[in-house]
């Protein structure tokens, strides 16, 4: 056996050994950067002082606040998006709305037709002399030395950076991410999980939402309930402050500077064409842009629903976070958070795909709940059907109890065909000519979670199979009310990765009718429909029951060898004809039945894989 690993590792140290020193020469630069300033497309299509923008309700909006705002008494106007076709034509409308600036900044893009659609908006912005930035984590981002040398020769207006790329390149095959892990763990670790969409300093998009089918619910069979802010107002100069330092940062890499890149472009002096997209699904697409076009559709799903509000702020930590552990002012994001959640007098409303809290956020929540009139904390999370990252759920699934009990949370883990509280709706209804809403039930100010018929494709993670069929959803939003009377909406996981290795960002509203708003939509992702309810496991043999939790809560506490299977708590699922109830009501058991450990879930392997990475991954939890 040792053998054996030993042929398997040795070529692998030879591998980070040669890419370790395989960073170009200033010349190798210097040669590609001449074809680059000697082909580039300099064709403007525009040239008007505006750039030939297309008129906006939501830029214009944002110019409002902006000219209404003060030092004194800033305002701003918000906007909660949380369906996935607005929150995408709201992208289109602004980027053909632009006059002056785009910058970009997201942790995955994806070739698929969400990714192409915006990354052709993108070029068409910057061809009509928009200056257009893209900063893209480069580990999920644009794998493809061929498109990237075109996009390096697109428009003299257009740049992109890939952030931390591995041994310099664009692309990471599986020995280059293998090396990478073993010969620099702490800087290969360290992501860039910002998002954020910034139009000419005045109006942003932060969130959770990156560019792929799966976060836009274009997917045919795995998608993201997911959630963004649009705010335009002063806070776009915390925005465009935040994008500067990490584009000047030096782990934002020109495309000249990446080996493959560098190397396609020195090959080749003559530009390649931009390529037109390949659409899988082309209807949909048009549809789309049909409605981002729309001034009726536009003011129902995007201006109506807006709020007018005073104090916004938008943080981030800085790009140096990991080479600063613990650092003031590179964790700025992550240290406010946790402020806002110790201070915490009523409620915490908690939204979140990975339920595997950091040592100092245990600590705050253990601390809130020893108050003499602790606030209830209520939790929003996925479960092992639900999830693309099992690995990680087996980590929330280990502390269960603790969560329970010592930090009083209140846990609903989403179902995977969560029905949501929004009716199907067609975005082609949405035409033009016809310009409707849906009805009440489902109107833009108040649906949470619209489920459109327009079916894509994605890559990703592979979520367990299940016992049932259909398309179905994981979580993915990041959101947190607190008190009801101010909100964050983010890329903040709430656990150990976001606090200490990736760089985050989100947006922080103080105002009580955006909370309330933010609170709905949150809970009704826990209403019995959408989510299974942890609860303690119901005593039956009230001897050997106490004999069994005592022997749960020694294992629990192990950092290894946790093998004891039965658990503190499981899932329940509520019967028909009953009302709601807290856990801790005495009617729980009256009104819910448990539905196992893992409910749906049809893979034995994966029920296996999780038991194993409780009882040993714990180690992990930080990376996961």
């Amino acid at each position: 056996m040792f053998s054996h690993f030993r042929r398997l590792i040795l070529p692998l140290l030879l591998v980070v050994t040669a890419l370790q020193g395989c960073t170009l020469s200033k010349a190798q630069i210097r040669r590609a950067d001449a074809v680059v300033a000697a082909t580039v497309d300099r064709q403007q299509s525009c040239h008007q002082a505006d750039h030939c923008a297309q008129p906006s309700p939501l830029l214009q909006a944002a110019d409002q606040a902006l000219a209404a705002s003060t030092p004194a008494h800033p305002v701003h106007v918000v906007t909660l998006l949380g369906d996935s076709e607005p929150a995408l034509a709201a992208r289109v409308n602004l980027i053909r709305a632009a006059r002056r600036s785009i910058d970009v900044q997201t942790y995955i893009w994806s070739q698929d037709d969400v990714g192409q659609l915006v990354l052709d908006e993108l070029v068409r912005a910057a061809r009509r002399g928009v200056q257009v930035r893209i900063l893209a984590d480069q580990l999920f981002s644009f794998n493809d030395p061929d498109l990237l040398d075109a996009l390096a020769r697109a428009s003299v207006n257009l740049k992109v950076r890939l952030y931390n790329p591995t041994f310099h390149k664009a692309r990471t095959p599986p020995l280059d991410f293998a090396a990478g892990v073993l010969c620099c763990f702490m800087q290969f670790n360290q992501r860039m999980h910002n998002k954020l969409m910034l139009v000419d300093n005045a109006i942003g998009i932060a969130g959770g939402r990156n560019y792929q089918d799966r976060y836009f619910n274009w997917d045919d069979t795995f998608d993201y309930v997911d959630r963004d802010v649009m705010v335009g107002g002063p806070a776009a100069d915390a925005m465009a402050a935040s994008f500067e330092l990490f584009w000047r940062h030096k782990r934002a890499v020109p495309l000249t500077h990446l080996r493959d890149v560098n190397r396609r472009i020195v090959a080749d002096h003559v530009a390649p064409p931009w390529p037109a997209p390949h659409y899988r699904k082309p209807l949909r697409v048009a549809q789309l842009l049909q409605a981002a076009e729309d001034p009726a559709w536009l003011r129902a799903w995007l201006v109506e629903p807006s709020h007018e509000v005073g104090e916004v702020e938008y943080f981030s930590d800085l790009p140096a976070k990991v080479d600063d552990p613990g650092g003031k002012r590179t964790a700025a994001f992550t240290r406010h958070i946790m402020q806002m959640v110790s201070e915490a007098r009523h409620e915490v409303l908690l939204q979140t795909p990975y339920l595997v809290m950091s040592k100092k956020a245990q600590h705050i929540f253990r601390t809130l709940h020893r108050l003499p009139d602790p606030p209830r904390v209520i939790v929003s999370t996925n479960s092992l059907a639900s999830t693309d990252a099992f690995a990680v759920y087996a980590m929330s699934y280990k502390h269960r109890k603790r969560y329970l009990k010592k930090f009083g949370f209140e846990i609903h883990e989403m179902k995977p065909h969560a029905p949501g509280p929004a009716v199907d709706y067609e975005l082609a209804n949405f035409g033009a000519d016809t310009a409707q809403v849906p009805t009440a039930t489902a109107t833009p100010a108040n649906a949470s979670r619209t489920r459109f018929h327009l079916l894509g494709s994605g890559r990703g993670n592979h979520p367990a199979p299940l016992r049932s069929e259909g398309r179905r959803s994981g979580l993915h939003a990041k959101s947190i009310v607190i008190d009801d009377d101010f909100s964050m909406v983010g890329s903040h996981n709430f656990d150990p990765r976001s606090d200490h290795y990736n760089t985050e960002s989100g947006v922080i509203v103080y105002d009580h009718a955006f909370a309330d708003e933010l609170r709905q939509a949150i809970l009704r992702d826990t209403e019995p429909q959408n989510a299974w309810v942890i609860a303690p496991r119901q005593p039956v043999v009230p001897v050997l029951t106490d004999i069994n939790q005592a022997i749960g809560a020694v294992s629990e506490s192990l950092p290894f060898f946790d093998l004891w299977p039965f658990r503190y708590a499981t899932s329940f699922d509520l019967k028909p004809g009953c009302p709601p109830l807290r856990a801790s009501d005495p009617r729980f058991y009256e009104c819910y039945r448990p539905v196992g450990d893992f409910p749906d879930v049809n893979l034995p392997t994966k029920r296996i894989i999780t038991r194993l990475i409780t009882a040993f991954g714990v180690g992990a939890k930080g990376i996961l």
